[in-house]
């Protein structure tokens, strides 16, 4: 019998397929936020994974070259790669696009004036 259901793809182990994601150090002090065309109402959203914004704030805005911003995240060249080209590619789909872009696991407290409140949603 196939115990998984429909949508459940599991690996030999049940963890789902491929190797399970390597845990980032993301630097303190990180605003994470939502971001949004001030023109008009998103209709589709753009999810960042914070490693994803920590490794665009680690080479883009500080200039670390990739070997070192990998060290700092605890992760390898390749995988920062990965990051720094996935984050770059679902910034530059919103920027072009007019989507809104939203941290993933973002814990902040959402604050006056944030998109998803005037929508009128409740916490």
């Amino acid at each position: 019998m196939n115990e998984r259901g429909p949508g459940r793809p599991r690996g030999r182990h049940g963890r789902g397929r491929g190797r399970p994601r390597v845990r980032r150090r993301i630097g303190e002090g990180a605003t994470f936020r939502c971001f949004g065309p001030l023109c008009g109402r998103p209709e589709e959203v753009v999810l960042l994974r914070p490693e994803e914004v920590e490794a665009l704030r680690l080479v883009d805005l500080q200039g670390l070259v990739q070997e070192e911003a990998a060290h700092a995240l605890g992760v390898s060249r390749k995988t920062l790669w990965r990051d720094l080209h996935e984050a770059r590619a679902k910034v530059a789909d919103a920027l072009v696009h007019g989507k809104m872009i939203q941290i993933v696991g973002c814990n902040q407290e959402r604050e006056e004036g944030c998109p998803e409140d005037e929508g009128g949603s409740s916490l």
